[in-house]
């Protein structure tokens, strides 16, 4: 049984960064690849309307929550998804 989360807020990110886990490594018989680009595409339009104040708390919540990773793929996931899904810009 997993722990409770602390607030509302974190289980909400946590919720949605496993459903963008799950749809980013699903394969071609999961689900089908264009759906999974709308489903990852619609997440990063969602997280497009969060205000300055909601942005800066998700970012931290996505650092603490990627420095308590165990799973090395995870966290790099949890690294990268700030600016995978335009919370940040790019640095390339």
């Amino acid at each position: 049984m997993q722990p409770a989360y602390p607030s509302l807020t974190h289980a909400l990110a946590g919720t949605l960064v496993d459903l963008a886990w799950f749809v980013e490594g699903a394969d071609d018989e999961q689900m089908d690849p264009d759906d999974a680009v709308k489903a990852l595409e619609g997440v990063a339009a969602g997280l497009d309307h969060l205000s300055g104040g909601q942005r800066s708390e998700l970012l931290d919540l996505l650092g603490t929550m990627a420095r308590a990773e165990s799973d090395p793929a995870r966290r790099e996931f949890l690294e990268g998804f700030p600016s995978s899904f335009g919370l940040v810009e790019d640095s390339d």
